[in-house]
């Protein structure tokens, strides 16, 4: 299924199942009380219908399989505003998964570093790009971001002020749907809930300046509406193999990457083992890939402008879609 939350025409916001082509919606809370099913609360919200468990989801599945072609029950998808399927995800982790990132973003900020000397660029770009450091062959890395944040599909994401150099980035992510403790890798798809989109917008003069401490990206990646989660959650079973879904970015309708999602260096469920080593990781919590190869203008040298309209778009997904304007 195609989990949405959207904010229908009374204001209020909806938990709904995406249906017939991706172009309606059913309300599950409704279609709930319709059926008289003595639970409605499990389908109030995405946090509700995750921790109701398989027995949740399974009766959202007969809900949506019930009421189908009740049209009262469903909206067009373009009569209703879509929204962060995870609005407040219980904890956000990003990682730094694809090896073509990895080192072509290390050069990004090296290149930034030289701000606008020329000679020094040049002098950078001749050189080849760096093995990959061995740390990242031995255990996934991740950092924790910043969960209140979060924005969704069609929102307009403000340039933050004290940054010149905004930048997008192409990532999915799962969506945990148990929690546990010291999870082996064999059992972590039992706990994945889900994938969606995520977009992680980044500052990136700001983020250079910060890593220069070795601690981690703060203000680079931390601003009202940089996470951006859509455009809704899709259950694993439609997925067959997420690791081999084709991956896109546009930018004002102008293809800027086409790539994959295969070859992390680390699967979903490897990382999921490493995270909840001796460390409980709960329902609710989201957990980003990093960035797809060629994904971020950190690689490219193409970063955003003023009134600049992003699209992500993976295979099996869905397309998220944002404008970023300057604070003004």
């Amino acid at each position: 299924m195609k989990l949405a939350t959207y904010c229908a025409n009374d204001s209020t916001t909806r938990l709904g199942s995406v249906h017939t082509d991706n172009t309606r919606v059913l309300d599950l809370q409704a279609a709930a009380k319709r059926a008289g099913l003595k639970d409605v609360d499990q389908f109030a919200s995405m946090l509700a219908l995750i921790d109701a468990g398989g027995a949740g989801l399974a009766e959202a599945s007969e809900l949506l399989a019930r009421y189908i072609d009740d049209r009262d029950l469903s909206s067009n998808l373009s009569d209703v505003r879509l929204m962060a399927p995870l609005q407040q995800p219980r904890q956000m982790r990003d990682g730094m998964s694809f090896e073509t990132h990895i080192r072509q973003s290390s050069r990004g900020i090296q290149r930034l570093a030289l701000g606008d000397d020329e000679a020094a660029i040049a002098e950078l770009e001749a050189q080849p790009l760096p093995p990959l450091a061995d740390i990242y062959r031995m255990l996934p890395i991740y950092y924790i971001t910043n969960r209140m944040i979060v924005a969704g599909p069609d929102d307009t994401i403000v340039w933050p002020r004290y940054s010149k150099i905004m930048d997008y980035e192409l990532e999915f992510g799962v969506v945990i749907g148990r929690s546990g403790k010291n999870i082996s890798a064999a059992d972590a798809r039992d706990h994945i809930f889900g994938y969606t989109i995520f977009n992680d917008f980044s500052a990136r003069d700001q983020q250079a300046r910060e890593m220069a401490g070795r601690l981690g990206p703060a203000k680079g990646k931390s601003f009202d509406g940089a996470n951006v989660l859509g455009p809704w959650l899709v259950t694993k079973d439609e997925l067959t193999d997420p690791y081999d879904l084709k991956a896109f970015v546009r930018v004002n309708g102008e293809l800027r990457c086409a790539s994959t999602t295969a070859g992390m260096l680390f699967t979903f469920e490897e990382i999921l083992a490493h995270m909840s080593q001796d460390e409980t990781v709960y329902a609710g919590e989201f957990i980003g890939s990093g960035t797809i190869g060629n994904g971020c203008g950190l690689e490219t040298g193409l970063f955003l402008k003023d009134g600049d309209v992003v699209e992500l778009e993976i295979e099996g997904i869905g397309i998220l879609r944002n404008k970023v304007v300057r604070n003004r």
